[in-house]
């Protein structure tokens, strides 16, 4: 069995906010502000934050993936095939880090240490088109699998368009990215852990609409094994009262929020990298939306689908109503 490793997720790491002014210094395009709270508006917002949520996640897989393919910049002296042998079962689990619709390039002339992701518009998991270039720097004298190793991620003009409905997102930005625990993919069996910290103070996002806004991105993330690769997710922001803030920003309404993980987010390598389960509570000065993850259309919890539609149930209370919005991840 080949797996690609974490390209085809689709999970979302979904629905974000803080509460912040809205700084409209930072807001180009479409410059209207609205109240967001009509359900259209608050189920755009719901839909804008899962889907920029998810492409950041799998653009810091790509970039994960690429440092550790590369044996210049990982430290490893090869990478056995890309075989992590499964410490439970005695059986190895292959795991291809190439990314199917992108090519991946090394410069190291002039002083340079850099990795350089290019995507090419190819549609090769049948859900997302994705152009734009990723540059990872890494410092002389650092490797990917030591202890605290930091590297600078540079987002430039990345456009993804959904398949299915051709919405489409562009982001820029530069992120630091940092192996906490030290070790790689490939000695996650016999390490037991692998943490992860991905912080980004301003990453722009121009939706369709031609509205941009700058989030800021808080995360850690813990790669454990469990008959297959496991990965949790939590916020590590804190805003003077909560300390698990993953996402906080301005919505392309104009409305400051802020986004919790209130449920560790979790995602399967055994489920075909999928997010399975979580849980996200949004704070806006207005309201609260409460978004679960891991549920069938009806929005009930739900075994492995595989390669099949997981759902995430949004739920708020405005004006002493409630509303509920399911919707595909």
């Amino acid at each position: 069995m080949k797996t690609k490793l974490f390209s085809s997720l689709t999970a979302a790491i979904a629905v974000a906010g803080l509460i912040v002014a809205c700084n409209k210094s930072n807001s180009t395009g479409s410059s209207s502000t609205s109240s967001g709270t009509s359900a259209t508006e608050v189920q755009t917002q719901s839909d804008d934050e899962t889907q920029v949520s998810n492409e950041l996640d799998a653009a810091t897989n790509d970039v994960n993936n690429s440092l550790n393919a590369s044996t210049s910049f990982s430290g490893a002296t090869s990478y056995s095939s890309g075989i992590i042998t499964d410490g439970g079962s005695g059986g190895p689990i292959i795991v291809d880090l190439s990314i199917c619709d992108a090519t991946v390039t090394t410069d190291t002339a002039n002083g340079l240490r850099q990795i350089v992701i290019t995507y090419n518009g190819a549609n090769c998991w049948g859900n997302r088109i994705r152009t734009g270039v990723i540059v990872i720097s890494i410092p002389v004298g650092v490797r990917w699998r030591d202890t605290g190793a930091v590297v600078t991620v540079s987002i430039q003009n990345l456009k993804i368009t959904r398949v299915r409905d051709n919405k489409t997102i562009t982001l820029n930005g530069t992120y630091t990215y940092t192996n906490v625990s030290g070790g790689l993919l490939r000695d996650l069996a016999t390490l037991g852990t692998i943490t992860h910290t991905i912080a980004a103070d301003s990453v722009t996002i121009r939706f369709a609409d031609s509205a941009t806004r700058t989030w800021s991105v808080a995360k850690q993330r813990v790669f454990t094994y469990n008959d297959g690769v496991v990965i949790t997710t939590t916020g590590t922001h804190s805003d003077g009262t909560n300390t698990d803030v993953a996402i906080w920003g301005t919505n392309r309404y104009g409305n400051a929020f802020e986004s919790l993980i209130s449920q560790p987010k979790v995602i399967e390598q055994s489920c075909d990298w999928r997010l399975t389960s979580g849980q996200n509570v949004i704070i806006r000065p207005a309201f609260t939306v409460t978004v679960t993850y891991g549920l069938d259309v009806n929005g009930d919890p739900t075994g492995c689908p595989g390669s099949g539609t997981y759902y995430y149930k949004a739920v708020w209370t405005i004006n002493g109503k409630t509303y509920t919005f399911i919707a595909p991840y």
